[in-house]
């Protein structure tokens, strides 16, 4: 009997030490999302044609999330030296509910954008971010699936 107890600790731990260790959760807290964010895809669906863009390549894309505002920041990895060219920012306040996170853009490069919400699906796996949802302007007939994955950028 006495050999039993010994015996069932070692289990007990070996079991304890073999656990998966991934999070996932449908439903971040605003502490979750919270940090800055590198887009690594996004992929657009737009009237049957879906276009995915790699931000690892070409692009840079991060979206910056506090407890009360985002921002987003993105430009050519070639600085602005050939046709690749660009630079555009972003951001404002957003809610979070459960998993239903909504931005409502106060500023942004492109003026027509501004003063429009636009509602996502959000998940959090680990260190990577996944959202999605419809992107809609009636006024500049933009009607979208848009799908972004983040991974959380870390200090250095």
């Amino acid at each position: 009997m006495k050999a039993a107890a010994p015996l069932f600790s070692i289990i007990v731990l070996l079991t304890a030490c073999n656990q998966n260790t991934e999070t996932s959760n449908e439903h971040p807290t605003k502490k979750q999302i919270e940090g800055t964010w590198k887009l690594l895809t996004g992929t657009l669906i737009e009237k049957g044609d879906t276009t995915v863009t790699d931000y690892t390549k070409s692009a840079s894309f991060i979206k910056i999330i506090n407890d009360s505002h985002f921002a987003f920041l993105s430009h050519d990895t070639n600085h602005g030296k050939d046709s690749t060219a660009s630079f555009s920012c972003g951001g404002g306040a957003y809610t979070l509910s459960d998993s239903l996170y909504t931005e409502h853009l106060e500023y942004c490069n492109a003026r027509e954008w501004e003063g429009n919400d636009f509602s996502f699906t959000i998940t959090i796996n680990n260190d990577t971010l996944t959202q999605q949802g419809i992107e809609k302007i009636d006024s500049l007939n933009v009607n979208r699936m848009n799908i972004e994955k983040y991974v959380r950028v870390t200090k250095q």
